[in-house]
């Protein structure tokens, strides 16, 4: 008979209902029976030492932690911010923000532990500040022009330029192959630590909406903000339902990405097509909803042409849609059918920053082999791989 794991039951079921996890599921992980499950969780039985390591790994919690005498205190939750009305949070969005907590408590316990300088722009603002002040101040402390991207990739530039100043950005889709992350759901999220500030973004998006997402919380951060997203682009609908911090950062973001100098440069003729308002959107990175509704607000176009374009410009995206669809349709049979590099995924995921701190400190041997692993997700053995995805 297989050795009994004597886990403590209030915990299991804790841990099973913080992961957002029914009953049904569990047992599925364990092939057994809802009534097992409950079992386990009122302490009529245990599972096997295998059931719960099991159970470990699906709810991303220590196995250790099931012997505890009672529930541990865990991270506190992020404050919720999104659009009211919007789903309840669901496992895939659960983990990535416990993991996202556990990489940011460990570097700002290691900064602070070694009196690393507090950064200067983290609540600098408040929501009561000029939004174009805060765009502007974003600017000129990461260094960017809009109007002079160096590449064809602003989202790119703007996660350098964040990490350089010290600002950790992780980016996914997916927890695993079979967990993925909903943008309706979650867009992005910030922890807004003065010593280790960390942003992450759904990377479900194409890039226009994820660069949007990115300023935003950019903007949590520089207001002291932490919490997470959703409907992140400009709306002119429904402002009531969305939370004052929300609307402060989408004006933000607004400004960072189309200042209003920028824009009232332009060619005001730009404005009156589709093909003109697609030509600006993609030189600023933006998408053309983005930037008709910035237009409007600036008084550019009136709220009739606005809807004319508005249309057309859904038209044109949708077209736009299939055109990269059947693009990436074609690089996917020129790639490894193993699919995307598993390593720089993972280096998108845990913040190139992140896993340079993390692989610097553990060459270094001030962190175990075993804790460099548990914060990268990867391997010790595979991490010369991982490191090779830092070189760009």
């Amino acid at each position: 008979m297989a050795d009994k794991a004597y886990i403590t039951p209030n915990v299991l079921k804790w841990a099973r209902e913080s992961a957002r996890m029914s009953e049904e599921i569990a047992a599925a992980k364990v092939t057994v029976s809802i009534e097992k499950i409950r079992e386990w969780e009122e302490g009529i039985s245990q599972p096997t030492i295998r059931q719960a390591q099991t159970l470990a790994k699906s709810y991303k919690r220590p196995f250790a932690l099931f012997f505890l005498p009672d529930i541990p205190r865990d991270f506190q939750p992020l404050q919720d911010f999104r659009k009211s009305g919007s789903k309840s949070l669901t496992t895939s969005s659960i983990f990535i923000i416990r993991e996202i907590q556990q990489k940011q408590a460990w570097i700002r316990d290691v900064y602070s532990d070694s009196q690393e300088q507090k950064l200067p722009f983290v609540g600098l603002f408040n929501i009561n500040s000029n939004p174009e002040k805060v765009a502007k101040d974003i600017l000129e402390t990461l260094n960017i022009n809009p109007l002079f991207y160096k590449s064809d990739n602003p989202i790119k530039e703007w996660i350098d330029a964040a990490e350089i100043n010290g600002i950790f950005i992780s980016r996914t889709s997916f927890i695993h192959s079979r967990l993925k992350l909903d943008s309706d759901e979650l867009q992005g999220f910030a922890i807004a630590d003065s010593y280790a500030p960390f942003i992450f973004v759904n990377s479900e998006d194409w890039n226009a909406p994820q660069l949007f997402t990115l300023v935003h919380e950019l903007a949590h951060i520089w207001i002291a903000e932490t919490g997470i997203s959703n409907e992140v682009e400009p709306n002119l609908k429904q402002k009531d339902k969305f939370h004052p911090v929300e609307l402060f950062c989408n004006e933000v973001a607004a400004n960072a990405l189309m200042p209003k100098e920028i824009i009232l440069n332009f060619d005001a003729s730009l404005f009156q097509s589709s093909k003109g308002i697609f030509k600006i959107a993609k030189q600023l990175g933006v998408s053309s909803f983005a930037l008709l509704v910035r237009a409007l607000n600036l008084n550019i176009i009136s709220v009739n042409t606005y809807q004319d374009l508005k249309k057309q410009a859904d038209k044109n995206f949708a077209e736009y849609l299939i055109r990269e669809a059947e693009k990436k349709a074609k690089q996917k049979d020129k790639e490894n059918p193993g699919g995307p590099n598993y390593f720089l995924l993972q280096l998108n995921r845990n913040s190139r920053l992140f896993t340079q701190t993390v692989l610097d400190a553990f060459r270094g041997g001030y962190i175990e082999p075993t804790l460099a692993s548990n914060l990268l997700n990867v391997q010790v053995n595979k991490f010369q791989k991982l490191e090779s995805q830092l070189v760009r």
